[in-house]
């Protein structure tokens, strides 16, 4: 059995988020990139909204402050899509509807 290890030092570098993709530029070079839809609230933000993120924990994590939304490296790096639950999600998207 192996173990997925990520140095402390690896950190996000950069963000590009499309309407169907998630990509980040990291530290050490390589990409990741992810379809938007493992994050709903960015699938259903404004683009305006997804170019407005900031760098979290050193560059650990990217923090989408207009959207309440926070992804970790770690967890995209493991395949980690969102949590949020079905319930959460829904009032979050009524509420924007306001």
């Amino acid at each position: 059995m192996s173990t997925l290890v990520i140095e402390q030092d690896l950190t996000v570098r950069s963000v590009t988020v499309t309407s169907d993709t998630l990509s980040m530029e990291l530290s050490d070079g390589r990409g990741v990139s992810v379809p938007l839809g493992w994050f709903p609230r960015l699938l259903h933000a404004t683009p305006e909204e997804r170019e407005r993120w900031e760098l979290i924990g050193r560059g650990s994590g990217i923090h989408w402050p207009d959207l309440d939304e926070g992804i970790s490296l770690k967890g995209l790096v493991v395949g980690r899509s969102s949590a949020e639950s079905q319930h959460s999600f829904g009032r979050w998207l009524k509420a924007r509807e306001k």
